[in-house]
């Protein structure tokens, strides 16, 4: 018996299959277009992400029997929106990515307006673009005709993992989980259900919202004549960030994980619901049958897309190899901090504002500073988390889980265990998203029977300790927090 995992994430869609083993036996990706209109802006073209699903699953076919699958999970980007229509299936404007800043001067005027403290008690979280609810308004708003629509029932609204749904069911489901509409700022986390003063708040109808359920029951079955898998149950559905949680296993009160991705999300599994404060914010981690579990979460905006920048357009270097050398190459970062606020800055400070620096160069510095700089703004930003989230619940973290791509870089490891001065336990398993839906979806299918089953499964990890003496690290980050600040109270 086997899982399909659909890991649908910002900068492309993976297609894995996982055994009873809880192993990946099958991995394939595809990448899709980010579009960039104007500074700022990101967007995604919806279409082109269900082709590439499509895809990638039709072509897993030719690895296993398509008896030997008995569902179907997905995870997804979350935040990032789409708007389509009910009758045509046609999305009406591109997604809005969930790094999207558009919206930020309508978030301002919204906490002018004094909206904040209810958004946040019914929500736990903040207004700001980071969420959806403000890019559905601004696609209201700014599409022709789109506001009528809405009001009519003619439109729908969802996150990617409904914009899935909805064409893999053949346009049959309209539905969403827990995780991803706790991230919407439409959704009462406290009493689990979409919340029209949230929904009058942001100039929403509610006929375009998603039925809301627990992330391991039937979402539907795969309707689409061009899908070779017609007929499969879909479980297992959940945002990417709590999808880690899921799959690093963090099952008791104070696990922690850090995703390294385009952007990062630092998660504690908190069981029952503790208020996030001073930048951190409360989600639903997951529904499970009738129980619905919660996290702390800060979010960082960009970690992983430094090194795209540092690649793709400085052409630092060629290879990812390259990047460590390059970051050891010299004894320290003489002073050279890279302040990666490319849209903005998240957890803890949410300043959506700020703007990417480097400072400290001399005429000294080079291509090796700005390689090092790029990777430990990594590190300084998941320490800020860390330490905000141990203040704001009152737990100490033993250990901090972590997966994604960047976690392959040992500078990288090492330098977080050094700021964190714990332990940087580090899963060989990188896709934890898509193994945290599968197993949802194994609980569903009957794969696994029993949560205490899931943590006996074997993960290899590489473990990593602090070995920078106490001045040191202390040096290195009171810089940080030194620019970070210079550049908050301009």
């Amino acid at each position: 018996m086997h899982i399909l995992s659909i890991d649908q994430s910002t900068s492309g869609t993976k297609v894995l299959l996982v055994n009873k083993e809880g192993q990946i036996i099958y991995k394939k990706a595809m990448n899709h277009k980010q579009y960039y209109a104007q500074p700022g802006w990101v967007e995604h073209n919806p279409i082109e992400i269900y082709q590439c699903v499509k895809k990638l699953v039709n072509e897993s076919m030719t690895e296993i029997n398509e008896k030997e699958i008995v569902s179907i999970s997905i995870t997804n980007q979350r935040e990032t929106v789409v708007v389509w229509d009910r009758e045509t299936g046609q999305p009406i404007y591109n997604a809005i990515v969930w790094q999207c800043r558009r919206t930020s001067d309508l978030c301002e005027k919204l906490k002018v307006d004094g909206y904040e403290e209810v958004v946040q008690a019914k929500t736990g979280l903040r207004i700001d673009p980071y969420f959806s609810a403000t890019k559905v308004q601004w696609i209201l708003q700014n599409v022709e005709g789109a506001k009528k629509k809405a009001e009519q029932g003619s439109l729908l609204f969802g996150t990617i993992d409904s914009w899935l749904i909805w064409n893999l069911t053949g346009g049959k489901v309209h539905a969403t989980d827990y995780s991803n509409a706790s991230r919407t700022l439409l959704f009462n986390i406290h009493s689990l259900q979409w919340d029209q003063e949230l929904l009058d708040i942001f100039s929403i109808p509610n006929q375009m919202l998603p039925e809301v359920r627990s992330s391991n029951v039937n979402f539907g079955y795969i309707n689409d004549d061009s899908v070779c898998i017609k007929g499969l149950p879909i479980s297992g559905v959940i945002g990417d960030s709590q999808a880690a949680l899921f799959g690093q296993r963090c099952l008791e009160a104070g696990m922690a994980k850090a995703t390294y991705g385009t952007g990062t999300s630092v998660m504690i599994y908190t069981g029952d619901l503790i208020e996030g404060k001073n930048g951190l914010v409360t989600s639903v981690a997951w529904g499970i049958g009738n129980r619905v579990e919660y996290g702390l979460e800060g979010i960082i905006n960009t970690t992983g897309d430094i090194m795209k920048w540092m690649k793709e357009d400085l052409r630092l270097f060629t290879d990812l190899e390259e990047v460590s050398e390059a970051a050891s190459s010299i004894n320290s970062n003489e002073g050279v901090y890279l302040i990666p606020a490319f849209v903005g800055l998240g957890a803890p400070y949410w300043y959506p504002q700020a703007k990417a620096a480097i400072v400290g160069m001399t005429r000294g510095t080079n291509r090796s500073h700005l390689i090092r700089a790029g990777l430990e703004s990594i590190a300084y930003q998941v320490t800020d988390v860390i330490q905000l989230i141990e203040e704001e619940s009152g737990i100490s973290i033993k250990e901090l889980r972590v997966d994604g791509g960047a976690t392959s870089n040992k500078f990288l490891m090492q330098y977080q265990a050094d700021m964190l001065n714990n332990k940087v336990k580090v899963s060989r398993m990188s896709d934890l998203s898509a193994l945290g839906s599968a197993y949802l979806a194994g609980l569903f299918a009957g794969i696994w029977g029993s949560l205490e089953e899931l943590k006996g499964l074997y993960q290899h990890t590489e473990d990593f300790q602090p070995k920078m003496p106490a001045a040191m690290r202390k040096n290195y980050y009171t810089g940080w927090k030194h620019h970070i600040h210079s550049m908050i109270s301009c």
